[in-house]
């Protein structure tokens, strides 16, 4: 099992909200409304942690070991939620959240195949980790962007316990989750084919409720993100490139092989899905 591991190493670094956030040192000189606003709408897709979780409990229930890891996920996504509402409760009472507009970005998903569901959240957490560390650098207040560092660091952490599960599934599953990797990688490493950034929050996860089936769909402004992203903390194509050579090396270790483009792991994928639709045959 990977969760008491995965506990542990997470519990030995885990900060502190009253502790390790530097509250006293705030300058009010230094955040604008602007920036006060983005806060607010990070805060609301940190929330969507929550229907998030009840998804993975849903399609894992044959695993009690990841499930039982969704427990300290769920508990430290919401920290962050929690971290940039408290920020704006002491210095920005008028940017808080209500609870409506937190709970319109819980609603249920539908069922999903579990391996593409763990990569897709894998290269999510990838991606956040560089989102966070490049809005760090855009915020001028220091406390808002150490609290960026802390929720940085956390998704990294994220990613690397996905990671384990993902080595455990090709333990495990063999081709089959090899396959489910490698096209979800695909997808999530093309960004140069996409209009919009590649993340959870904004894609579509219930028929039923099509076209406001996205988290960012339900944001109180949903043209927010890819404002957020392309003129307010500018995460070009250097950033986006981190995301992408990130994924690609984790993929290459993953699956013992060396992958430097997209078309690498493409070829990749179209291989090992001939394996896995030969052995069915």
């Amino acid at each position: 099992m990977i969760y008491p591991d995965a506990f542990a190493s997470l519990e030995r670094v885990r900060w502190n909200m009253a502790q390790d956030v530097p509250w006293d040192s705030f300058q009010a000189d230094m955040l604008t409304d602007e920036q006060a606003a983005t806060i607010k709408m990070n805060a609301i897709t940190e929330w969507s942690a929550l229907p998030a979780t009840e998804m993975f409990l849903r399609d894992f229930q044959h695993d009690s070991d990841f499930s039982a890891f969704m427990s300290v996920w769920f508990y430290e996504e919401q920290k962050h939620a929690l971290v940039l509402m408290e920020y704006l409760r002491r210095f920005r009472p008028d940017m808080v959240p209500t609870e409506a507009e937190l709970h319109e970005v819980r609603f249920e998903f539908d069922p999903a195949p579990p391996m593409e569901t763990l990569m897709l959240h894998f290269c999510g957490e990838i991606r956040l980790t560089q989102w966070y560390r490049c809005a760090g650098q855009w915020h001028t207040e220091p406390v808002i962007k150490h609290i960026y560092g802390l929720l940085s660091g956390d998704e990294a952490r994220h990613g690397g316990i996905y990671f384990r599960y993902m080595q455990q599934a090709i333990e495990r599953l063999g081709d089959e989750a090899r396959a489910a990797f490698s096209k979800v990688g695909v997808l999530m490493t093309s960004s140069s084919r996409s209009a919009k950034a590649l993340h959870p929050t904004n894609l579509h996860v219930s028929q039923s409720l099509f076209p406001n089936d996205t988290v960012q769909s339900r944001l109180p402004d949903p043209a927010w993100l890819e404002h957020w992203l392309d003129e307010q903390i500018r995460f070009d194509a250097p950033w986006e490139a981190k995301v992408v050579n990130t994924i690609l090396t984790k993929l290459s270790n993953l699956f013992g092989r060396n992958f430097e483009s997209t078309k690498d792991l493409n070829r990749y994928r179209k291989e090992v899905g001939q394996a896995v639709t030969a052995v069915a045959v």
